[in-house]
């Protein structure tokens, strides 16, 4: 049974994202992402975390120090002589500060670290709703490209190499989040329809990921290793989504990758697109590296084993990844 804080606190946690993304001043905004931020801390501190306290202290700490230069940047912006154009420092640093609440590198050191302590509902909110506020907030300001160009290429890098050496699920997801960031941000530099694009479709497949993680009640690898045996169909869900996730062909993952390279040669950002796709090699070589594991090393049968019926939704889903790429290729042939 849902307990009604959470009810309350998941409503304005919604409330603050659409009011930041929705005004039309920079103060108003502020306040929609510390209505955002309050909201977050109350679902943080719950029980069922591994480390409750420890992870609530760490994301309010982080996220009010930004929101404390978020607010800053916008007093300098408001009291200085040319008030409708931003200097570059000031542009820097109210950029550095929504990135810093997104956990963009190299401002992104306590992402994994809070997602360590949490459950997989969680997870799921820090993956995919808490970076709708300040995605779309970093949109009134993309006058800096040179800035941004390296804080995407230092955030595709930082998330390939360091999530090769991780064990816990919840490390290698967070890593894998914020190689994706770096994308995302690439993708927001062409155009911000494809970054909707890449949104919609990296929310799909992380939540189907996520899901078969809480049903089956997943951390480390070696929990991985074991148990997905006992359940085909969410074994080969999961390896189809992983797949996904680090953007093959056959998948619908490749689709929103594909529309970014082709934005970023068609605007000449030719060394940004090479960084991009020898960073997606590195997480396609983790990702792969735990699917051959668990379909050659590790995998056996049980003589017992309780199989869990599967949701339509679960397979609706997944289908949608398996056959996206397909449907939108058709789509895109039309036009």
């Amino acid at each position: 049974m849902t307990k009604f804080y959470k009810i309350l606190f998941g409503h304005t946690l919604i409330l603050g994202t659409l009011m930041s993304i929705s005004s039309y001043s920079w103060f108003s905004m502020w306040m929609g992402l510390e209505i955002n931020l309050l909201s977050m801390i109350p679902l943080l501190k719950d029980s069922k975390n591994l480390y409750p306290s420890e992870s609530a202290l760490k994301y309010f700490i982080v996220q009010a120090l930004a929101s404390a230069i978020l607010l800053f940047s916008i007093i300098l912006i408001l009291n200085s002589k040319e008030y409708m154009i931003v200097s570059p420092p000031m542009a820097m640093l109210l950029n550095s500060a929504l990135l810093t609440k997104l956990g963009a590198a190299p401002f992104h050191a306590w992402f994994p670290e809070v997602m360590e302590g949490i459950d997989w509902i969680n997870c799921l909110i820090l993956l995919t709703w808490q970076k709708i506020a300040p995605m779309i907030l970093l949109t009134y300001n993309l006058n800096m490209s040179m800035f941004l160009s390296y804080i995407i290429i230092i955030s595709s890098l930082t998330g390939s190499i360091l999530g090769l050496n991780q064990i816990s699920l919840r490390k290698i997801m967070a890593y894998s989040s914020i190689n994706h960031i770096g994308w995302m941000l690439a993708s927001m530099l062409s155009s911000l329809s494809v970054w909707t694009i890449y949104f919609l479709t990296y929310s799909i497949i992380t939540f189907n990921i996520v899901y078969i993680l809480h049903q089956m009640n997943l951390f480390t690898l070696k929990q991985f290793f074991n148990t997905l045996n006992s359940n085909k169909i969410f074994k080969f869900f999961f390896i189809l989504n992983f797949m996904s996730l680090g953007g093959l062909p056959p998948f619908l993952g490749f689709f929103p990758k594909w529309l970014t390279i082709n934005l970023l040669t068609y605007n000449n950002f030719m060394v940004l697109s090479f960084i991009l796709i020898l960073s997606t090699l590195l997480t396609l070589y983790f990702y792969l590296r735990i699917t051959f594991s668990s379909l050659v090393i590790n995998s056996n049968e049980a003589l017992i084993f309780s199989q869990k019926k599967t949701s339509w939704m679960m397979m609706f889903l997944n289908l949608v990844v398996i056959m996206g790429l397909m449907f939108c290729t058709m789509i895109m042939s039309l036009f």
